[in-house]
């Protein structure tokens, strides 16, 4: 099996930030990987090793794909230090500011130049929110789409199953190879890249490519902020002296804020 896992560096959750000229500020924050994506490695490393590992020369390989500024192979690096085989990195200038459509452009055609058997992805990234790239990456190639799985299974000769939890109960989907799946959080407890992982991973093959080199032509993101206003300084709350209508008062401030 080739499997690829597409990852994104991003904003550190806990950092304050901002945006800048209707993009959000990357340089001045520290970025890491994306929490999310990390499932998504540790799942596409537990299916190789379920059938016999994904050791150099073996059948099975592990293939991060993300795209962003160079610096983002930090990002990737970890992916390798958790057990990945290699990685390829989509940088070019061109490619700042874009959003989900120009993003899963240039990923299904990297994944499709890849010959992958199936491509893992999170269920979406903590900048962005948006939950709608693997869906994008499936279309755009013509691939079946097996969304918010809880739990993963491969049969190597060519068919992947998974269950999905919905709001309406539990369902099982599979699908003939090849398919794009997303994790969600509660799949697998991501590994920690162990001494011995982190110093393979300088080693591990980076492959950095533009546009060009990918064959996409993407002049600029199909969607714009035109505008953004800072969430306001959070407000001191009501206080209710209960001097024997406390009851009262808090039914009348349930009622402005129409919550009954």
């Amino acid at each position: 099996m080739k499997i690829a896992v597409c990852v994104k560096q991003v904003p550190d959750s806990w950092a304050e930030k901002k945006m800048v000229n209707g993009v959000l500020d990357r340089e001045n924050v520290d970025a890491v990987l994306n929490d999310l994506d990390e499932y998504a490695v540790e799942e596409a490393l537990r299916i190789a090793e379920a059938h016999g590992g994904n050791e150099e020369g073996g059948a099975h390989t592990v293939t991060v794909i993300s795209m962003g500024p160079e610096r983002a192979t930090e990002a990737v690096r970890k992916a390798l230090s958790m057990g990945a085989n290699d990685a390829i990195l989509v940088s070019d200038s061109a490619l700042a500011g874009s959003d989900a459509l120009a993003t899963s452009a240039v990923l299904a055609k990297v994944i499709a130049d890849g010959g992958y058997d199936l491509v893992i992805c999170g269920t979406e990234s903590t900048d962005a929110r948006m939950s709608v790239v693997p869906a994008m990456i499936s279309a755009r190639l013509g691939w079946a789409q097996l969304t918010f799985a809880s739990k993963v299974t491969v049969n190597p000769a060519g068919k992947v199953s998974i269950t999905r939890v919905t709001e309406a109960g539990v369902d099982e989907i599979s699908a003939a190879f090849p398919a794009v799946i997303s994790v969600v959080e509660k799949i697998n407890e991501p590994r920690y890249p162990s001494f011995k992982g982190i110093m393979a991973a300088k080693k591990k093959t980076i492959e950095q490519k533009d546009l060009a080199a990918v064959g996409v032509s993407v002049q600029s993101a199909w969607s714009q902020v035109n505008d953004a206003t800072p969430r306001p300084p959070r407000a001191a709350g009501v206080k209710v002296t209960d001097e024997g209508n406390g009851g009262e008062s808090l039914v009348n401030f349930l009622a402005e804020k129409k919550l009954i």
